[in-house]
């Protein structure tokens, strides 16, 4: 028998409050403690997107307890999404940074997810991968395939002590004595006013109609199929970088960290130069 959207709710606080994550300090841009019911359209509501950055597969396990969205995968070579279920988005916390999607990957237009789902936020992860909190990575372009009229919600996440991070694939074991050696951990949760895509060739690409397609790795013989997926991943434009750079530079600011160059193709290379380092000793 379901238990409802209540009864998940509860389910997850019970998950997120058992290792002693009891103290969440919750700010928004512009309102002051203590007023937030008087600024409720401040706050992420169905038909809009949060962006969030990632450290901590307890990042979907906040952000389900409070907003039940539906979850993405963004990858850094393409403008459209994989849907994700909360159980992959928290193993992806865990998992080998992907610069492709995998073969046969299913993906979809942002605005196509949205307008599908209405009634629930979009959770997108732009940087495609975690960080150890300290700097926030480029971006995705997947949040261009947005429409003009969608709000992106900037949302920051942090955590006091800063050790429950996973930056490194496979850290399970680290992760959970991290987590449970400690009496408590707070989550520190900043959400910035909300950012419209006002570059045109983003409008006109999020009113174009769109439907699930399949990943172009499996109809490399197909060339129009090719095309047809792949047709709109060309590099963002002077607009579209604005864009993405105001998300960006929030998110930065919230978190207070710095934004640097360093994107997926370079974290797999120091995964892969840390592993073989470690395989020495």
């Amino acid at each position: 028998m379901p238990i409802g959207s209540l009864g998940k709710k509860a389910s997850l606080w019970c998950i997120i409050g058992t290792p002693g994550i009891w103290w969440i300090d919750l700010q928004i841009d512009g309102v002051r403690k203590g007023s937030l019911a008087q600024h409720q359209a401040r706050l992420p509501r169905p038909g809009t997107v949060i962006a969030l950055n990632h450290t901590s597969p307890l990042d979907a396990l906040y952000i389900a307890a409070i907003f039940d969205p539906i979850f993405t995968a963004s990858y850094p070579t393409t403008r459209l999404v994989e849907r994700i279920s909360l159980m992959q988005a928290i193993y992806r916390a865990f998992a080998q940074p992907l610069v492709e999607p995998p073969p046969g990957t299913k993906l979809v237009e942002l605005q196509t997810l949205i307008d599908k789902n209405h009634d629930r936020v979009v959770a997108v992860f732009p940087e495609c991968t975690t960080t150890n909190g300290r700097a926030i990575l480029p971006f995705s372009p997947s949040l261009l395939s947005i429409g003009k009229r969608t709000k992106v919600f900037p949302v920051s996440l942090r955590y006091t002590p800063a050790d429950i991070t996973t930056p490194i694939p496979g850290s399970y074991g680290t992760f959970l004595w991290n987590l449970c050696s400690k009496p408590t951990h707070c989550i520190r949760v900043r959400i910035a006013e909300a950012v419209l895509n006002t570059s045109l060739i983003g409008v006109d690409r999020a009113t174009k109609s769109s439907s699930y397609k399949s990943n172009f790795f499996d109809t490399l013989h197909d060339t129009s199929s090719v095309d047809t997926l792949v047709g709109d991943d060309s590099e963002p434009s002077k607009e579209e970088k604005v864009f993405l750079d105001r998300v960006g530079e929030a998110l930065s600011r919230l978190g207070r960290v710095k934004r640097v160059g360093l994107g997926v193709k370079d974290k797999v290379e120091f995964v892969n130069a840390w592993t073989r380092s470690r395989k020495r000793r």
